[in-house]
């Protein structure tokens, strides 16, 4: 063996960990390519240097952590390791270790449509309960399969170009010590440049850098994704505190005068028990339903929802509504208990121990009887788990369905998720008419949903169109209009108010549904039959999911104090409506015709709806004295359900 130079360990260490920052880089690139309607606004080479620069820090963060083990394996200073099988031993883990994280990052590409940010550890936590998860990655790998041979290839390219350390000579015991010294001072100067590469920076005052800091690195908070990559937001978030409490008000009193969650009645009126029915429509993005997007510019707007249309017609809906998250467990919380996503969804973390109400609950202390459906099987989600703690006395799934002689059982069941929307909506109205009045439901439906297919007897009468999805949302709204057919002719009918909203958003192929905001857009729908029929209307409100709670108790003149962070929409007037989300570290605050970011300590942009692509950032250009009123506005928000969360006062 040839007489090699003693830094050869740290040159061949170093130049493998450039190939660690080469399949990163590539990764990024597929990201984008395979999400490019959703970042190819405001692209600019100034603008993409910056973004890249970000995603340098965030790189070699990720890249220093997960390396680790084989940084330490290739600059352990011992000379026993100067053999062929070592060497070997450390290719093969550092091929594993970047594989691995190559294989997350290119997963994650495919999943952002579907939550527009980089995954994080409570991923784990929310499919927890689901058994199948391995048909639906089955799937999306066939789908996709040319992602699996980027994969392939990269790595085989990572393989070819791997430096295997040269074995130092035997010739020479001296050498040893020499070596053992020169390896030990390499790992010893190396450390700081791995410390200092894993907080973001070298100086003192650099705090250790989290998802939250790509922001400074973007224009639009979705773009945050770009910068950030999937291993540096798993192991970042991995027993983090969730929830913390800011400062922006000295004490309760102060902020609870800016903005309370507490709800006194201020009427005398009694209480009206009218039966009350949500039905929470799985990715019934507003984009989809043709009479919430056609005006007198886009009169042809290209609609899939003519069931919904025409329900809509007799109802009361907003000219502005939103959810309040971007998955299905971020929907649950916001539209029955009225409790918005902020950071991370509600019921995966610790504050889902809280004692929590929701519509369920006051219902029920009315003297309701109250029931949650959804035809997956129990535990999927964590639904039953939430329903039970928010009130609701009995869940209805997939078993319960199978076990009623009068429905079609198993053989109506999607084979992944749950049963179809056409049949257990049916069971659903059934199920109501068996109820004693009053009562309070719930339903969440499930076959708009990934991975996007149809009963067979329906794929001839909803074929391919436009985007995959499409013929999920016919086939959903061709079930929602047979549910209320059913319903109509039921007793309970005409004593019901029904709300009828989407948990989340879903695949877009309009671009003003593809911004930070818009991708938030969902329809909330209020119809009471022989009342909303004679006097349809679209009010010129925003609407949020977590008004639905206040509303629904103001439809009632529920006459006791309640908890929701939202607000009776139908009762307030239009300028004081207003509805907030949270997307990669930003809060979406909207009111007054505009919509302000906030990062949490300052306001980053400002765009006025009817800037329906945000182009426009009206911060600096058009500066207005209503910004520092709906920034003071949202830091209450903020504070309040920050405060509330940790110190579990969810409740009045």
């Amino acid at each position: 063996m040839k007489r090699l130079g003693l830094l050869s360990p740290l040159a061949a260490t170093l130049c493998n960990l450039l190939i660690a920052y080469g399949a990163y880089f590539l990764a990024r690139i597929i990201y984008f390519c395979e999400n490019y309607s959703f970042f190819s606004q405001g692209l600019s080479f100034s603008y993409i240097m910056e973004m890249m620069r970000g995603a340098l820090v965030f790189d070699t963060s990720a890249i220093l952590v997960t390396n680790i083990p084989y940084i330490v394996l290739m600059l352990f200073p011992l000379h026993f390791k100067e053999t062929i099988f070592y060497q070997k031993l450390c290719r093969f883990i550092f091929l594993l270790i970047n594989g691995l994280a190559l294989a997350i990052n290119l997963c994650d590409a495919v999943y952002f449509r579907f939550t527009m940010r980089r995954t994080t550890t409570t991923v784990f936590s929310e499919f927890s309960n689901e058994g199948n998860l391995g048909g639906i990655f089955m799937t999306e790998t066939l789908r996709h399969f040319y992602l699996v041979i980027l994969f392939v290839f990269i790595v085989w390219a990572m393989y070819r170009l791997y430096r295997l350390s040269p074995l130092a000579s035997h010739h020479s015991p001296l050498k040893w010590w020499h070596y053992d010294l020169a390896t030990l001072l390499s790992l010893a100067a190396f450390a700081p440049f791995v410390v200092a590469g894993i907080r973001g920076g070298f100086t003192t005052a650099v705090r250790p850098i989290t998802i939250s800091n790509a922001n400074q690195y973007v224009n639009r908070p979705i773009d945050a994704a770009l910068v950030l990559n999937t291993p540096f937001s798993l192991y970042r978030t991995i027993g983090k505190a969730v929830f913390v409490v800011p400062d922006y008000f000295r004490d309760a009193a102060e902020v609870d005068a800016v903005y309370s969650p507490v709800h006194v009645p201020n009427d005398s009126v009694p209480m009206m028990k009218k039966n009350v029915v949500v039905l929470i429509v799985e990715s019934f993005g507003r984009e989809y339903i043709g009479a919430l997007n056609r005006t007198l510019d886009n009169s042809r707007y290209q609609g899939y929802t003519p069931h919904v249309d025409s329900l809509i017609a007799k109802s009361i809906t907003f000219s502005h509504s939103y959810c309040n998250g971007r998955k299905s467990i971020d929907g649950m919380p916001s539209i029955l208990s009225s409790i918005p996503m902020f950071v991370e969804p509600f019921f995966l973390t610790p504050a889902s121990m809280n004692h929590v109400s929701g519509i369920a609950s006051l219902l029920a202390g009315e003297g309701y009887q109250t029931a949650f459906f959804h035809g997956a099987q129990r535990g999927s989600m964590g639904f039953q788990a939430f329903a039970r703690s928010t009130g609701f006395q009995a869940y209805y799934g997939r078993e319960d369905y199978d076990a009623d002689s009068r429905f079609g059982g198993d053989d109506d069941f999607d084979g992944i998720w749950a049963i179809w929307d056409e049949p257990f909506l049916q069971y659903y109205a059934t199920k109501m008419s068996e109820m004693k009045q009053p009562f309070m439901t719930a339903v969440f439906t499930a076959s708009s949903h990934h991975p996007y297919v149809i009963p067979e007897k329906y794929k001839d009468v909803y074929p391919e169109e436009g985007i995959i999805i499409h013929k999920c949302i016919r086939y959903t709204d061709m079930a929602l209009g047979r549910f209320f057919q059913t319903a109509s002719r039921q007793p309970w009918f005409k004593n019901t108010i029904f709300v009828l909203t989407s948990d989340h958003t879903n695949l877009s192929d309009h671009q003003e549904y593809q911004t930070d905001l818009g991708g938030f857009c969902s329809p909330i729908i209020i119809y009471e039959p022989g009342v909303t029929d004679s006097q349809p209307e679209v009010q010129q409100k925003i609407a949020q999911q977590i008004d639905i709670l206040p509303t629904v108790m103001g439809r009632l003149h529920y006459p006791k104090p309640y908890f929701g962070f939202g607000i009776d929409v139908l009762n307030t007037p239009a300028e004081d409506t207003w509805a907030v989300n949270y997307l990669n570290g930003i809060y979406q605050y909207v009111k007054h015709g505009h919509v302000i970011q906030f990062d949490g300590q300052k306001t980053k942009a400002v765009y006025a709806l009817t800037d329906s692509l945000m182009q426009h950032n009206l911060l600096t250009s058009h500066p207005s004295p209503l910004t520092s009123e709906m920034e003071r506005e949202v830091k209450a928000i903020i504070q309040q359900y920050m405060s509330r969360m940790t110190q579990d006062r969810l409740q009045p």
